[in-house]
């Protein structure tokens, strides 16, 4: 007698399935987008969404911890926000649809919806394994976002700043970017919910860094209380190209941010930095999955943490070294600082090496800060709460003063410094 076994859904994983038989006839695609919709939301109706016993979510239980899923697309209206640094050129996605200009002088822009409807986007659809629940949810409801081609030789004197504002719903959207042969730019990618709608957000930006491109991306993500986040960059970097990537979370309720960057040129070079703020009652994971595939390759990353309340926080990094990729330079720190005793933070870095002529390394701290740090400044009549700011500030503001454009560390700042006020 063959026994059958089902997966028991939750309610979360039954209102994403109503979700998308309540969307299916308004969801842009050809026949082959939504074959792949189709077979990507059964694989969710078979196995449910991740939970413990996938190795990659051990410490996100995903499918117990996202307890609720609007239903609808969100009505709220929302406007574009004033530049993260003055001058920037903006490209908005309001609600999931790309709105206003979709023109940048000397790029090429076009609608995500027109690569959907006309089916060439079905490739860049696929998830990555069976445990990328974040494609799977994006490709299954994603609508709008863009498409944006940097011709070779281009250089932004300004930094490009695409935002996703939402207010409320389901928010699904999509962000391919190629930077061609010795393009420099630097990208904003901003996500932000307004307060007092609860949201899910899922969003994918893929991005091809050409030959000898020189690019800065920053994800700055503020969003709200109540907010899922799950936010997914896939990064390919070609020859003697470089990329500095800075990751900042301050907001959301439940936020999964995934990197899954694959280093394929020789001579390339990569420089992650991020930034964790988590306060309340809330849970951040960050996930990165980092390939050195090629000899010659040197790759950098550092992840400052401060987590107040009963927050709690993840860091898993991964780096595997191919056994051709001789000569390969990797450096991987994770530090944290527990503001609470009700916080947490796991931290799990890796490392598989399969070549023999290597540097790397990785390495983990977590501590509180320093009381006689704290007295110094309290006795010179600072209060507590802005001297706990201060302190934290110092922790993470390095990582920022990295950025070699003197207004957008200003204003990077002035978003964490207006955080940590709030939670010290």
């Amino acid at each position: 007698m063959n026994v059958q076994t089902t997966t028991r859904l939750t309610a979360a994983e039954t209102a994403l399935i109503e979700a998308y038989n309540n969307q299916l006839g308004d969801l842009p695609g050809d026949g082959e987008v939504f074959a792949i919709r189709d077979r990507l939301l059964d694989d969710l109706k078979t196995a449910g969404l991740p939970t413990r016993r996938f190795e990659a979510w051990h410490y996100t239980d995903f499918k117990n911890l996202l307890r609720t899923v609007p239903t609808d697309l969100g009505t709220g209206s929302v406007e574009p926000l004033s530049p993260t640094a003055e001058g920037s050129a903006v490209l908005s996605v309001l609600q999931g649809r790309a709105v206003g200009k979709t023109s940048v002088d000397g790029l090429i822009v076009g609608r995500y919806i027109d690569s959907l409807t006309d089916g060439t986007a079905a490739a860049g659809l696929e998830a990555l394994g069976r445990d990328d629940a974040i494609g799977r949810i994006n490709a299954s409801f994603v609508r709008d976002g863009y498409v944006i081609e940097f011709p070779d030789g281009t250089e932004l004197d300004a930094p490009l700043e695409i935002q996703f504002i939402h207010a409320g719903g389901q928010i699904h959207s999509r962000l391919p970017v190629t930077f061609g042969a010795g393009a420099k730019a630097t990208v904003i990618e901003r996500h932000e919910g307004v307060a007092g709608a609860a949201a899910l957000v899922s969003s994918i930006s893929d991005i091809t860094v050409g030959k000898g491109a020189e690019v800065t991306w920053i994800i700055l993500q503020e969003q709200g209380s109540e907010d899922t986040h799950l936010g997914q960059i896939r990064i390919d970097l070609g020859q003697d190209a470089k990329l500095k990537l800075f990751v900042i979370n301050a907001g959301g309720k439940l936020v999964r941010q995934e990197l899954h960057i694959k280093v394929s040129g020789e001579g390339a070079e990569l420089s992650l930095r991020g930034v964790n703020l988590l306060g309340g009652d809330t849970h951040t994971d960050v996930t990165m999955v980092l390939g050195h595939d090629v000899p010659h390759t040197s790759s950098t990353e550092i992840v400052r943490n401060v987590v107040f309340d009963r927050a709690r926080g993840v860091f898993q990094g991964m780096i595997r070294v191919a056994p051709d990729a001789q000569k390969t330079d990797a450096k991987m720190a994770c530090n944290t600082l527990l503001m609470s005793d009700d916080a947490e933070f796991s931290v799990k870095p890796e490392l598989e090496i399969f070549a023999d002529d290597v540097q790397c390394g990785h390495g983990a701290t977590v501590a509180d800060i320093d009381s006689n740090h704290l007295y110094y400044l309290m006795a010179r009549g600072i209060p507590r709460n802005k001297a706990r700011a201060m302190l934290v500030n110092a922790f993470v503001a390095e990582i920022v003063e990295e950025l070699e454009d003197e207004a957008l560390v200003e204003a990077l700042e002035g978003v964490i410094f207006a955080w940590l006020e709030k939670h010290a």
